[in-house]
């Protein structure tokens, strides 16, 4: 059988991927270089154009049971994390550049995968184009044309929600006079730099970020912001010691030279393994760029970095999930054409490629069927299908997982959720439940 895949970003790469090793001829169709997106800068494929961390590798987590769960089903992403992974504590990040070459080679060099750079401006009919079905898998930045087109298709306008970008600075330009090397909770941990700040300097960085100027919207977007990735002037606004216990909190971190945890924290997370470059840890905004010089720069131990990349923000387009798709992900509209990836109304990127890399199998007849919701993996296309007035895109937490019964306290029912995952998840794939 013949597929075509929309978009070669994470769940593009791992649907085409996943149906290629099962023995399936795909073509991939990826506008880049052609065009680009607001957001993407490299020519490569899988590109990760917000931060360059997959999140806590921890089971007790929704995003470790995921990422456990996408490495049995033989995840490219996961494999490409791995292979290209930079210290990070107990989070998974990667070298964005060495891991979007990594995943463009596999996709170049598959024997059953043709790749052709173009831009589809419309919802693909399989009949017409000869296929046995059509995955789109353009990512949040759905071209106008074809975001049209589907909008059309689907019957109702999309929705659209905002994303943003944290900074980048180059890590020799960091006053190491103000900065240590720590890991929270870790005592000879090295995996974060970080900048201590005292109360009088947090309360000066927060002041200049409320009053910062902001990049305003355009015309037509209505400007809605994810709650797990607001800009961090919005959080700001939000109350005086909303950063200081968010991603500025101090816990577990130290200074070494006063052996006390400061007021307040700001953690960089290097972007490769030589530790030339870090991102600024939960900075995601919106501030115009002479604002984001001038306000970060107020940070001790960021008066003269270099930005090798400043924030930004885009608008990011999902559809109506519950409303539009099947549980199968396929477009009620057009019988044949399924989605993957952010369009379907997840977030996060482990989250998207699962999309693409369970649909991939699904076509493929590798999985038995809908993956029980007690798993993360049943869990997220659970979230897909459960009907709402509000709907709105997710990330993987236990809170889309059915309930454990009776009361317990944190961290035994983080556990609980996690055996009864793992367990459940392992009985599916034999075809036990």
């Amino acid at each position: 059988m013949r597929y075509l895949v929309v978009g070669a970003g994470l769940a593009g790469c791992e649907a085409a991927f996943a149906l290629a090793e099962a023995g399936h001829s795909v073509l991939v169709v990826e506008m880049k270089p052609v065009r680009f997106s607001p957001a993407h800068t490299m020519p490569g494929f899988a590109e990760l154009v917000c931060s360059n961390s997959f999140r806590s590798q921890d089971l007790t987590s929704g995003i470790g049971l995921l990422q456990a769960e996408l490495r049995e089903l033989g995840s490219l992403v996961m494999a490409a994390a791995e292979a290209t992974r930079v210290p990070a504590g107990k989070a998974l990040a990667v070298d964005r550049e060495r891991f979007s070459a990594w995943i463009t080679e596999r996709i170049r060099q598959h024997p059953r995968i043709t790749v052709e750079h173009r831009e589809v401006t419309g919802v693909p009919d399989p009949a017409s184009v000869g296929v046995e079905a059509v995955i789109l898998a353009p990512g949040p930045l759905v071209s106008p044309a074809l975001a049209e087109d589907l909008a059309q298709t689907v019957g109702q306008r999309h929705l659209a929600f905002y994303d943003a970008i944290a900074p980048i600075v180059a890590t020799d330009s960091v006053d190491m006079s103000r900065a240590y090397w720590a890991s929270r909770h870790e005592a000879n941990g090295r995996d974060y730099l970080n900048l201590p700040l005292t109360e009088a300097e947090y309360f000066r960085f927060l002041e200049a970020l409320r009053s910062g100027q902001t990049v305003p919207a355009h015309a037509f977007e209505e400007e809605r912001h994810f709650e797990g990735c607001l800009p961090i002037e919005v959080m700001a606004r939000r109350g005086d010691l909303t950063l200081a216990y968010g991603p500025m909190k101090p816990v577990g971190l130290p200074d070494p030279r006063t052996g006390r945890e400061p007021f307040a924290v700001v953690q960089l997370r290097p972007e490769n393994r030589e530790k030339t470059a870090c991102n600024l840890v939960g900075f995601q905004t919106k501030l115009t760029y002479p604002e984001q010089r001038r306000i970060f720069a107020l940070i001790p131990g960021l008066e003269k970095a270099e930005f090798l990349r400043l924030g930004s923000m885009h608008r990011n387009t999902f559809l109506h999930a519950p409303r539009v798709l099947t549980p199968y992900l396929e477009l009620r509209a057009r019988p044949g054409v399924f989605v993957a990836g952010q369009l379907t109304g997840v977030e996060g990127y482990l989250e998207s490629a699962a999309t693409g890399l369970w649909l991939g199998h699904f076509l493929a007849g590798q999985l038995p069927d809908l993956p029980p919701q007690e798993t993360a993996l049943g869990a997220l296309l659970g979230h897909l299908r459960t009907a709402r007035e509000d709907f709105q895109p997710s990330n993987i937490h236990f809170g889309l997982m059915p309930a454990l019964p009776g009361r317990q306290r944190k961290r035994a029912r983080k556990e609980a959720y996690s055996q009864r995952a793992r367990s459940v998840f392992a009985a599916w794939r034999t075809g036990g439940v």
